[in-house]
């Protein structure tokens, strides 16, 4: 089963050139943008939309991976539909077809007749994408175990919005283009379990001349003893790399000559819409080291890339395909991400040792619409278990 996550990061490429493609264009851009209705959008936002390029990678990233490994596209659940309404009000189903011709006939529909739009995103959905041999080695996973969650576009606001010249702070955007990520992730069907993450950033670099973008991809296994990520194991002066580039160094805690309190200080990414008791706290363990940032996806990326300790979100308005990527990469290096309220009311109950992470296979009881998805419990993303029993630690008396 190692072909499968080839194929996802096959499938992220590709569908990261489809945004980059959508973007290229802003006076074609508006006539991609529609409102999510209700059942549809997050209700942390007064207004939600979703754009045909969410909808066009999600339906390339089943076609893909279902042609490939038939019977999988049954079991491949993303965030948006693939219903799109057009200028004249009519209901398209938008779906990657046979042929690049039929695809465009298909899109030029939801375009409003604009041919010229819909073959750039045909020859985008139908292109050839070489990627290099991935250094997986062999691991075999029965297909029928396997379910897939997709985010096509997080952070979709951003993605709308469009701003390029964004500038990070310790190596963290706190908006921009740059919080856009495509997140693929596979997870056991009978356990819950994540098994696989692909995470695209397709809009990580900027050329300063042609001011054209390039994104960079991160993947990971962990499934029983087998754990493997393109992200190198940390080397003894703590660098970290990927296969493809370098990425700057993680943070990490003093040691020696530092003082006990700065032994046990953090970083953290959140939110904005953070509650205020809870950056407070934070704010107070963290120092300095505490950032603010735009998207799932990206804030989990950072906890990734060891850009911060961990990221903490107490809020219900995050979904299972927000997490289960980023989530296998994280245990693939030896992270996690962890329910935040289920693991407080465990240590509240005087279980210091079991922490329950986050699974994939269950909606929540009595919800509906996107909510039958949601992380209702909140989450802690880790790379390290000393840092997530710290962030345990300091909330613990509070009711989050």
């Amino acid at each position: 089963m190692s072909d499968v996550i080839a194929a996802l990061v096959h499938a992220s490429e590709k569908a990261a050139k489809i945004a980059r493609a959508c973007r290229l264009e802003e006076s074609l851009f508006g006539l991609l943008i529609e409102e999510k209705k209700e059942g549809e959008k997050n209700k942390k936002f007064v207004t939600d939309f979703k754009t045909l390029a969410d909808v066009l990678v999600q339906e390339v990233i089943k076609h893909d991976v279902g042609k490939q490994f038939p019977g999988i596209e049954n079991n491949i659940f993303g965030e948006e539909s693939n219903e799109f309404m057009n200028g004249l009000g009519e209901k398209i189903h938008v779906k990657v077809c046979e042929t690049e011709q039929e695809t465009a006939k298909l899109l030029s529909k939801v375009l409003d007749g604009n041919m010229e739009a819909a073959e750039v995103l045909a020859r985008s959905a139908h292109q050839n994408i070489v990627i290099p041999d991935l250094d997986t080695g062999r691991i075999d996973i029965p297909q029928d175990r396997l379910g897939v969650w997709v985010d096509p576009i997080d952070s979709t606001f951003q993605y709308i919005k469009g701003i390029s010249d964004s500038k990070p702070n310790n190596n963290i955007y706190s908006h921009g283009l740059q919080c856009v990520t495509i997140l693929i992730g596979v997870y056991d069907l009978h356990s819950g379990t994540p098994i696989m993450g692909v995470l695209n950033q397709p809009f990580a670099v900027q050329d300063p001349e042609t001011q054209r973008w390039s994104g960079q991809y991160y993947w990971g296994i962990s499934y029983g003893t087998t754990k493997v990520c393109s992200l190198r194991p940390h080397s003894k002066n703590g660098d970290v790399s990927s296969e493809s580039n370098s990425v700057p160094a993680p943070h990490h805690l003093k040691k020696g000559s530092a003082a006990d309190l700065e032994e046990e200080r953090f970083s953290a990414v959140l939110s904005t819409g953070e509650t205020v008791c809870v950056k407070t706290l934070l704010k107070g363990a963290c120092g300095g080291n505490i950032h603010y940032a735009s998207g799932a996806g990206y804030k989990s990326l950072c906890v990734v890339l060891g850009f911060v300790d961990v990221y903490v979100f107490s809020e219900d308005t995050t979904f299972k395909w927000d997490c289960c990527s980023p989530h296998a990469i994280l245990k693939s290096l030896g992270g996690g991400m962890a329910d935040l309220k289920e693991c407080l009311r465990r240590r509240q109950d005087g279980n210091l040792e079991d922490c329950s992470e986050l699974v994939y296979n269950a909606p929540v009881q009595d919800a509906k619409g996107a909510d039958r998805w949601a992380n209702k419990g909140g989450l802690v993303a880790y790379r390290s278990h000393k840092h997530l029993d710290a962030v345990l630690n300091l909330l613990s008396g509070i009711s989050v």
